[in-house]
Formats: C-alpha cells, structure tokens, sequence
C-alpha cells in the first residue's frame, strides 16, 4: 500500500487539511474509488475503510492482478466532517457540485480541481455518495444519462437495482458526469445510510464494489456474486408526498413491499398530537426509498416506490 498526498489546503487556525489516496498495485489505473465529497458521509468513509483493510490484504495475498492498480480516497472534506458540518463549513458550497474544479476559484472549486487532476485518468471510477434529501435507500447503483453510461457493465456489481436518470443542469458539475466526459466508466453506489453506520448495507457495498473488480480482472476474489440486477428508469418510480407539514411518523421501510391503500405514514400536528394526514400507497410496489427526518414540511417526497403487478 502506498499513501499519496492528492490535495494539501493551508490553514491559518487549525491543521492544514490534507486529502490522501491509498493506493495498491501497479500498472494501469485500473479504478479510483472515492467516499464521502460532505461533511456527513459517515457511511461513505466508513465503507471506503474497510476496503482499504481489504486491498492491503488482497495486496500481501498477490492477489491483485498484474498490471492493475486500484486508488481508494475515503474523504475529500475532513474539515466539514471534523465539525459535523454537511456542507463547506465557511460559505455552505457543496464540493460535489464544484467538479472538474477551477485551480484559481473559489475554495470548494480549488478542492475539486486538486482532487479531479489525480483522479480523471482512471479505467473505472466508483464514487459512495448520498441524495440531497435525507433518507434511505435501497442498495442501488446510480447512473445518469449522458450517453455514455453502461447499465451492462453496472449489472457486474450485483447490487439489487440500476437505476438511471436524466441528467439536469446542476448534475454538470458532479463528479460522476465529469469522470465519463473523461472517458472514465463511472458509477455511484447508494447504501441505506449516510450520518450513521448501517453495517449490513456496508457490508453488501463492500461485496458489490469487490465483485465488480473481480469480473473486470482487477483482483483476484472468490465471493457471492449478488442478485440479477435490475433495472429501473428515474420517471418510472412513483412519488408519495404529503399535503401537510407536521411530525411524520413511519409505518414501513425500504425493500418492503405494499398494496395499493396500505397504510405507510401519518403526519401528526406538533401541537395537538393529532393524526392529522394518513399516508397511503398510491399503487402495488415496492418502497425503493424514504424520507427519516422527524419533521416534514408540506409537499416533501416521503417515500419512492417502484411499481409492481405483485397482488401478494
């Protein structure tokens, strides 16, 4: 293992902030495997770790392959994370909106550009990343379309689903759209947690990202090579939303599967304790993703279900 300084932020007050790759092997840059871009992606960080302990392992073992070399970058924004802080902490820019960078701009854009500049060249490029409303998921890989994705070359994780969506305006400057503008095959995996460890959802992105390296030749691994992968079009899953703002009490998780009038939620008034609107299923299927923060406000996304002909 050989650990690589990739960005070097001076600091008047604290530390400097120093953003480090962990590489193994040699030869080709095979793939670069990024965490947590915000302050709260504890999840991110934490899966990127643990395959850090097992590309050491792999790597003693000979059981990289030859010629290949992987990169593993568990976080590019300590400084947010050391305070608990989602975003930049001094002006709230998000880094992952700030990609390819601008080595002369603003903080978050030299960040992006020092990072982009040790990262843009590689085969593959896997990115543990989080949805802009809080929530939970079903484990999926994200891609969007811009023409150059590969939803076969997805299916190798075996992860449950694909799932593609079109690209907006914003998602220009993402990391993920500018790693496949330079012809690197990119990929964004979404467990069920971000601020917090789910070990379970860790412990299959771990599985998925190992797999995947395993059948593009990348290391040597003899593991359970997951589901048959499938795949889902962003305007195809149905939005539940609420029509009121209130404390939002759930009944249901991701992976569950609901009937038409099942019951998913109720909003309750903060004042009175009152069930004051009932959530229900809007169509057979299965909840894909859901909101988890205690309070909602009028016309919040609750929950994502995929929709199914399932009667049982």
């Amino acid at each position: 293992m050989e650990e690589k300084l990739l960005f070097e932020l001076d600091s008047v007050y604290r530390d400097n902030m120093r953003i480090k790759g962990f590489t193994f092997g040699n030869g080709e840059k095979s793939v670069c495997i990024v965490g947590a871009t915000r302050g709260n992606e504890v999840q991110q960080v934490f899966i990127c770790s643990q395959l850090i302990k097992i590309f050491k392992q792999l790597e003693i073992q000979g059981k990289i392959c030859g010629g290949k070399s992987i990169m593993v970058v568990p976080t590019v924004n300590s400084y947010s994370m050391n305070i608990g802080k989602r975003f930049w902490s001094t002006d709230n820019t998000d880094i992952n909106r700030m990609f390819p960078g601008y080595n002369l701009g603003e903080t978050t854009q030299r960040i992006a550009a020092g990072i982009f500049e040790n990262i843009n060249d590689f085969k593959y490029g896997i990115q543990f990343t989080s949805f802009y409303m809080p929530g939970s998921f079903l484990p999926h890989v994200r891609m969007m379309k811009t023409g150059f994705e590969d939803i076969e070359l997805a299916k190798d994780f075996g992860l449950p689903y694909i799932y593609r969506r079109n690209a907006r305006p914003y998602d220009t400057t993402t990391l993920n759209y500018n790693w496949q503008l330079w012809d690197t095959k990119a990929f964004s995996i979404y467990t069920n947690a971000t601020d917090h460890i789910d070990i379970l959802s860790a412990r299959g992105a771990i599985n998925a990202v190992l797999t995947f390296l395993h059948k593009q030749k990348i290391i040597s691994y003899r593991c359970h090579e997951g589901y048959i992968s499938k795949f889902i079009e962003g305007n195809e899953l149905v939005n539940v939303k609420t029509n009121v703002a209130g404390i939002f009490i759930r009944h249901t998780n991701v992976d569950a599967r609901v009937k038409k009038g099942d019951k998913l939620a109720e909003i309750i008034d903060p004042y009175t304790g009152t069930s004051i609107e009932t959530i229900a299923s809007p169509t057979n299927g299965i909840i894909f993703y859901h909101a988890n923060q205690p309070v909602i406000y009028s016309q919040a996304i609750l929950f994502r279900i995929i929709p199914t002909d399932e009667l049982i």
